[in-house]
């Protein structure tokens, strides 16, 4: 974890603005991105195949042997970690889906036979149990992706549709549209096309989707219709006109991806992905999407329910000294904002004599008369922010992201931090890159919000679930000499 370490935030004492540190920042991003896919689609895919085989040979473990013996352990668990995660197929034709699920199974299972044959592992199996895993298992997989493929548009349907605009009214961006609308795995709604040129130009092009501005009404359409993808469609040539765009748009929490043409393609030095066969370029996303999402969740249900357990008598007797010391609830219960800009409620052990949340809300200070005695305490150590792993068992938090501010700060820095409400891109969290590195506790200067949001970008720039357990081991010890919690 040396290179995680050698790599901080601004110190909090800083009067000049965090600097970019994507640049010289050593931590490995690890995100595979599957662009304008449901997420609930995207986990099925990367693990039908995994979960198809392991469960076959389980189940000739039964009919061979009435029970899962260790050696057939061994064989799921192999095939599981060679295929996971799976590739996805939905977007290929189902005649090439079936050839590459064929193609692929032969090449794992002559990788399984050759090396049961030089361990001599194959002895452990009976030659009824291979013949029929051989041709048992492909017959699966393509079961399985049959009524994958039937099932996905309904599942689709039954979560609803995202919303999507496309800016700039050009050959691409129409085809871009044109393949969303026609594609049956595509979860996006296009709502229309933001352009400086006149509504005649629809028609040229061939489309009927409607115009719904000018560029410059792009931001403020984003934020009233809660869109939830932008996809520009700009000619590179026009970069100043593109920087005015992205600046006007990190006040949505829309994720942004280019749509570049052909000659763009070849000769741009970034990462590329595809969405129904056309070629995009990502500029804001989150980096938890398919497996990364699954990971992430799984690790906080797990984390969060140990910790919890830990913790259980520390909490009770929090709650029983936080009711005695002082009149009102236990618990304190603020507007926070969550993933995407969507408001949720965070929970806390009350740690002041007033429970603010309204639309003015000053931060609390050194030496603060609203905090009580036993607060104070609480706030310096951090076991006010215990009850916060309940959040992150509803889903609305997780243990480790930007931390939340109130809604009233949010409204406040949203207008003078350039990309603050990217950081709503994940869920917040409980502890966070920014607080490990001396950024915890009041922001008195707009200098020390923007080091804050620039380490929460950071994070989000680079992270891997190695990153996240390290920020939880390094936040034990910050929070018992950090001077900057009250």
């Amino acid at each position: 974890m040396t290179a995680i370490a050698s790599t901080t935030c601004p110190p909090p004492a800083t009067t000049a603005p965090a600097p970019y540190l994507g640049s010289t920042s050593r931590f490995n991003r690890v995100a595979s991105l599957h662009i304008g896919r449901d997420n609930l689609i995207n986990v099925i895919e990367v693990v039908l195949d995994p979960i198809v085989l392991t469960f076959s040979v389980w189940m000739i473990s039964f009919i061979e042997e009435g029970e899962l013996t260790l050696p057939y352990l061994i064989v799921s668990l192999m095939a599981f970690s060679l295929t996971f995660p799976a590739q996805p197929r939905l977007e290929e034709s189902f005649v090439r889906s079936l050839l590459n699920i064929v193609t692929g199974w032969l090449f794992l299972a002559s990788l399984i036979v050759i090396f049961g044959y030089a361990t001599k592992a194959l002895s452990l199996f009976p030659a009824r149990a291979i013949i029929t895993w051989l041709w048992a298992a492909p017959l699966c997989l393509i079961v399985a992706h049959t009524l994958f493929r039937l099932a996905a548009p309904m599942l689709l349907r039954a979560q609803g549709a995202k919303r999507a605009v496309i800016i700039g009214m050009n050959e691409q961006g129409a085809q871009l549209a044109s393949r969303l609308a026609e594609s049956p795995y595509s979860d996006l709604q296009v709502l229309g096309f933001f352009d400086d040129r006149n509504i005649e130009r629809l028609h040229v092009i061939g489309h009927g989707r409607p115009l719904l501005g000018r560029i410059s009404e792009a931001a403020e359409h984003v934020k009233q219709a809660q869109v939830n993808l932008i996809y520009i469609s700009l000619p590179m040539a026009t970069q100043p006109r593109i920087m005015r765009l992205l600046d006007e748009l990190r006040d949505t929490t829309a994720s942004i991806y280019f749509v570049p043409d052909l000659f763009v393609t070849d000769i741009i030095q970034s990462r590329m992905e595809t969405i129904c066969d056309m070629p995009v370029v990502s500029v804001c996303e989150t980096p938890f999407t398919g497996t990364n999402g699954l990971t992430k969740r799984l690790s906080d249900i797990v984390l969060s329910l140990l910790i919890l357990l830990l913790i259980s008598p520390i909490l009770l007797v929090v709650a029983a000294g936080v009711k005695l010391s002082s009149p009102g609830p236990v618990i304190f219960k603020q507007r926070r904002y969550g993933l995407d800009g969507q408001e949720i409620v965070v929970y806390k052990f009350r740690s002041m004599t007033v429970c603010e949340d309204g639309g003015q809300i000053a931060q609390a200070r050194k030496g603060d008369q609203r905090i009580t005695r036993l607060g104070a305490f609480l706030r310096k150590t951090s076991l006010d922010e215990l009850p916060q792993f309940v959040n992150v068992l509803q889903g609305r938090m997780s243990i480790v992201g930007p931390r939340p501010h109130a809604v009233a700060h949010n409204e406040q820095y949203r207008k003078l931090i350039n990309g603050y409400m990217v950081r709503h891109k994940v869920k917040p969290g409980i502890t966070g890159w920014a607080q490990v590195n001396g950024l915890r506790g009041e922001t008195e200067t707009l200098d020390k919000m923007k080091a804050r949001v620039e380490c929460d970008l950071d994070y989000l720039r680079h992270w891997s679930l190695g990153l996240d357990l390290y920020i939880i081991l390094k936040t034990v010890g910050v929070v018992f000499k950090d001077q900057y919690a009250y």
